[in-house]
């Protein structure tokens, strides 16, 4: 994990650390932490995002990017189902990417403050709005 990984889970573990005295344990702390974390996140990527809106783009060849893992390491199906669910809306991302971990749709109500009727419409809608990507990818 790089710096600005490290970072970023400081970042969280303080924010966790500042709210636990809010935690009222009528959800699973689980629960709790990930919804704590996933705001965290959602605020410091509209952050970075305003930042990059201010900032100018480093012109190519200055910076080597370096890969930590080969491009054919990676299964091509999953990459790109990476690439398609990172041109999701980030509620959408969240959604998807919760639903992927396993978490059942009242879990997710309750981490993203929506109704589960609302939470079953939108998977549905984002597993097709996947399915209809991979197929017009495919032909």
């Amino acid at each position: 994990m790089g710096f600005q990984g490290r970072k970023k889970s400081l970042r969280i573990f303080f924010r966790l650390w500042l709210s636990f005295d809010h935690y009222d344990q009528r959800s699973k702390l689980s629960t709790w932490v990930y919804r704590i974390a996933l705001n965290s996140s959602i605020s410091s990527y509209r952050k970075e995002k305003r930042r990059a809106d201010i900032n100018h783009p480093i012109p190519g060849g200055i910076i080597e990017v370096v890969e930590e893992e080969k491009e054919e390491d990676i299964r091509p199906i999953l990459k790109r189902l990476l690439q398609f669910i990172t041109e999701l809306k980030e509620l959408d991302r969240a959604l998807i990417l919760l639903y992927l971990e396993g978490y059942n749709q009242q879990e997710m109500a309750n981490i993203l403050g929506l109704s589960q009727t609302n939470v079953s419409t939108k998977v549905h809608r984002i597993k097709k709005k996947l399915r209809q990507k991979f197929t017009t990818q495919n032909k």
